[in-house]
């Protein structure tokens, strides 16, 4: 009782909270039967030590008693001798090797017993110091690893010594264990996943069901009537909904163009309505095609002039063979004369005369423009300033240089005074070419560190950085979002469906409207987005995070589990005006106005980021129905202008809210609502019925009124609609 005592004293110093815990109860009895179990070992051994003592005696004593007189004859009428007697002494003595491995074995087995408990306590001690779900890990605790392998000792000495050492191991399992709930309360209250958008409580709940399950299964303790668990059957039902998808999925991926020598080539401009009807029909024949937009290659739309006779679109070539539009296209296939065609350009190749898909780079004006002096004196200091790793304030910073020594190559290489190199210095950097390592200062001659915007541990991440420095001068971001909004558009029309619910992401990436994208977010680098006006600033950003959710399912892939969103919302970048944002920033810091993200405890950007500056002057709630991250209960994919941005923000959420986001069944009174309503609740109104007559002004009259009536005699029941986070493919 008192190596008892010692335990549970060394449990309440390390903590009293979880003392009460039935966990460490557990454990606590777990060492009681471990103590009954060596005292139990110490008394066979005594025992069997007493009996062989005893055996041996009466043994010896029996003989002699019988045969205590030399020479006495025997029944046979033997005479006895002394060395006959001891001859039968020898004969008739227990055989003490068979008692000693009955002892053995006894011993054996109790030890055996002891050692896999300890095995079993430390085991489970070791279990809690894992990394944790966030990915944050504890401190390994110091645990000894020889405790299940020691030999027991038989002397009270040496269990004396062994009986602290499990004090220290179950103090640290007790200090661990209040470690890990620390840690656990901390994340349930910060509800982070995905950068804060993506997991809702009772996601959050049946990860704690599960965590639950697999404790018990881990301790062994599972009660029979616990097999039954209703968490297994809603289990069964997602994976049979899984597999269905899965099906649906590999179904319709099997579905490919049939395999051609030849090329089609379809010529097309943005907003035609015959332009899609020729898609619709060329994919219900399963024939790939090549789409030219002549809005978007202007110089193809000569050379259609030259071929066609005209600039009308749609325009069909099979090969060299003009095919024509899509009234042609149509009365060829209901003549029953389109299967030839078909036959044409499957069994033969193109020959010189046929139109040639788009080139790369054809009629691309990203990399064109002026030579900016500037970038090339930045290129020229960056080749003779030697970049070193070095220490600043505590801190270690990579590939950093000294401002003295830019103002030693801007005196010497421009011929400078050193006060005219410091200001010239703070020009460079005024024009983001380089920047203090911490943003303490924008240039200052002597030890301050600084680094190339490239150089930058951070923004070397992003997926916007070109290969080298760029020596055109950057446009006006006015001009960038106009090509952007223009070639996104095309990528829309060509690669989605029309109600904007699904997209090919195969075909975009190996388009060319793809690649001319990735080359206008590498003219991002250097842009100013603070002066940008409102309407502007909205256009710029929706169709950017839209582009950048598709750039990052083709690069990333799409992600499988809340871990994986985290990742891709939180941590794929772009550089824009010389900061990082992912798509969690845009969302949340800019577009919402530095709004904390559902679930965070934190707001985006603090005070102090520059990035504070480019953030909305209010929140946008109508953003909601527009951003597009890739999964099947978001928004529909289209185009928005700074012109109409407010109109076509209005017709998304229109879209959106009649069309499965917010449905009313006014027979048994329940609205059944989208969860991007209950995430982002705090920007439609500050209870539940604001928000809910913030959408109603977006559902049909009948509909909104109904609704309106219902909230006003509180008879309205809510039921949120769980999220499918499936690729929209």
């Amino acid at each position: 009782m008192e190596k008892e005592d010692a335990i549970i004293e060394a449990a309440k110093e390390a903590n009293k909270p979880i003392l009460n815990n039935e966990y460490v109860k557990n454990k606590v009895s777990e060492v009681q039967e471990e103590i009954t179990v060596n005292d139990r070992i110490n008394e066979h051994e005594k025992k069997i030590s007493a009996d062989n003592s005893i055996l041996h005696s009466s043994a010896v004593k029996s003989e002699v008693d019988t045969n205590n007189e030399p020479g006495k004859e025997n029944s046979l009428g033997e005479s006895t001798s002394s060395s006959s007697l001891a001859n039968k002494t020898e004969i008739d003595k227990p055989d003490m090797s068979d008692l000693s491995e009955k002892k053995t074995d006894c011993v054996k087995v109790d030890v055996k017993s002891f050692r896999e408990t300890n095995k079993n306590l430390e085991e489970v001690v070791y279990e809690e110091a894992q990394p944790v779900f966030d990915g944050t890990e504890e401190p390994r605790m110091v645990v000894n690893r020889s405790l299940s392998a020691r030999s027991v000792h038989r002397d009270s000495e040496a269990q004396g010594s062994v009986w602290p050492d499990k004090a220290v191991a179950l103090t640290n399992f007790v200090r661990s264990k209040s470690t890990v709930a620390v840690s656990t309360v901390l994340r349930r209250l910060s509800g982070k996943s995905d950068d804060g958008q993506d997991v809702t409580a009772e996601e959050d709940k049946n990860k704690c069901n599960e965590k639950n399950a697999e404790m018990q299964v881990v301790s062994q303790k599972t009660a029979e009537w616990s097999a039954w668990n209703p968490l297994s059957l809603v289990g069964i039902l997602r994976d049979d909904t899984g597999n269905t998808t899965e099906e649906k999925e590999v179904s319709a991926e099997a579905v490919l163009p049939i395999a051609m020598k030849g090329r089609i080539i379809l010529y097309t401009r943005l907003g035609c309505k015959e332009s899609r009807e020729v898609r619709r029909f060329l994919h219900s024949k399963r024939l790939g095609y090549v789409e030219v937009n002549i809005d978007v290659y202007p110089s193809r739309k000569m050379e259609l002039e030259k071929i066609a006779g005209d600039s009308d679109v749609p325009r069909v070539f099979f090969n060299e063979v003009l095919i024509g539009g899509w009234s042609e296209l149509k009365s060829l296939d209901e003549s029953g004369k389109l299967s030839e065609k078909i036959e044409y350009v499957v069994d033969e190749a193109p020959s010189f005369e046929a139109p040639l898909p788009p080139l790369s780079g054809e009629d691309d004006l990203s990399s064109s423009g002026s030579i900016d002096e500037l970038a090339v004196i930045v290129k020229k200091m960056k080749q003779s300033i030697a970049l070193k790793d070095r220490f600043y304030k505590l801190r270690r910073f990579t590939n950093c240089f000294l401002g003295s020594e830019a103002v030693d190559f801007l005196s010497e290489d421009q011929y400078l005074e050193r006060e005219e190199a410091v200001e010239f210095s703070r020009k460079l950097s005024s024009n983001l070419f380089f920047q203090h390592v911490l943003d303490e200062n924008v240039f200052e001659d002597g030890n301050h560190l600084y680094h190339f915007l490239d150089d930058d541990p951070f923004v070397s991440q992003c997926q916007n950085i070109p290969r080298g420095l760029t020596e055109v001068k950057p446009k006006p971001i006015i001009e960038i979002s106009s090509r952007l909004r223009f070639l996104s558009h095309a990528i829309f029309e060509a690669y989605a469906s029309e109600d904007g619910r699904h997209v090919d992401y195969r075909s975009i990436h190996g388009s060319e409207e793809f690649a001319r994208y990735l080359r206008i977010t590498e003219e991002l680098q250097r842009v100013n987005l603070i002066d940008m006006p409102r309407e502007e600033k909205l256009a710029f950003l929706i169709n950017l995070y839209n582009m950048m959710a598709i750039h990052a399912i083709l690069v990333w892939g799409h992600p499988s589990g809340p871990m994986e969103r985290r990742k891709l919302f939180g941590e794929f970048k772009y550089v824009i005006g010389g900061c990082t944002y992912s798509l969690s920033a845009i969302q949340n810091g800019i577009l919402r106005s530095n709004q904390r993200p559902p679930y965070n405890l934190i707001k985006p950007f603090g005070v102090k980021d520059e990035r504070l500056k480019v953030a909305l002057p209010y929140s946008e709630p109508l953003i909601h129905f527009a951003l597009v991250n890739g999964t099947r209960s978001g928004p529909a994919l289209r185009c928005y202008s700074p012109g109409n941005i407010d109109k076509e923000l209005v017709e998304a959420a229109r879209d959106f809210l009649r069309f499965g986001g917010l449905v009313v069944d006014l027979s048994t009174k329940v609205a059944y609502v989208s969860r991007i309503l209950r995430w982002f609740s705090v920007d439609f109104g500050k209870n539940e019925v604001e928000v809910l007559k913030h959408a109603a002004n977006y559902l049909e009259s009948s509909v909104s009124q109904a609704l309106l009536e219902l909230l006003a005699n509180s008879q309205l029941k809510v039921v949120y609609q769980p999220y499918d986070w499936g690729l929209n493919n």
